[in-house]
């Protein structure tokens, strides 16, 4: 008997329940505010499921639409930078890895890729020559 070759679909939109439940334990508590006016606070979960829709998919965060999770992109990466400010990012990717180690079988470390943008360029700095646009002229002549 063959063994498949495809592999389950993943629902990149939302994070697996199991995996909700652990990570949800990391996340601060919300105190109840009273009504001031505004818009109600975006839930937990609608943010951690676009979070792992760019961490996924490696999409910009401005790429994100407000139908997918019913939360505007500038909230996602606002809580993003915070929960990473205060440290609980780093217990949620650890959350995370030890899911899939443990529960769900295993990280496949075989395949892995770097995006260039992290990487410095070795073309670039003072080695670099002079910008091929430039043509000299300066803006105060205009």
């Amino acid at each position: 008997m063959r063994e498949a070759t495809t592999q389950r679909k993943v629902d990149y939109f939302h994070l697996p329940r199991p995996l909700w439940r652990k990570l949800k334990k990391c996340l601060p508590k919300q105190t109840k505010m009273t009504r001031r006016g505004g818009r109600p606070r975006a839930s937990d979960r609608a943010v951690v499921n676009a979070i792992w829709y760019v961490l996924w998919t490696g999409c910009q965060w401005k790429a994100l639409h407000k139908e997918w999770f019913g939360v505007c992109s500038s909230v996602v990466h606002e809580r993003f930078q915070r929960w990473r400010r205060a440290g609980i990012f780093e217990k949620l990717m650890r959350r995370m890895a030890q899911y899939y180690a443990r529960e769900r079988g295993g990280i496949g470390w075989r395949w892995q890729a770097m995006d260039s943008k992290h990487s410095a360029s070795p073309l670039g700095g003072e080695r670099a020559g002079k910008n091929p646009t430039e043509t000299g002229e300066s803006s105060e002549r205009r």
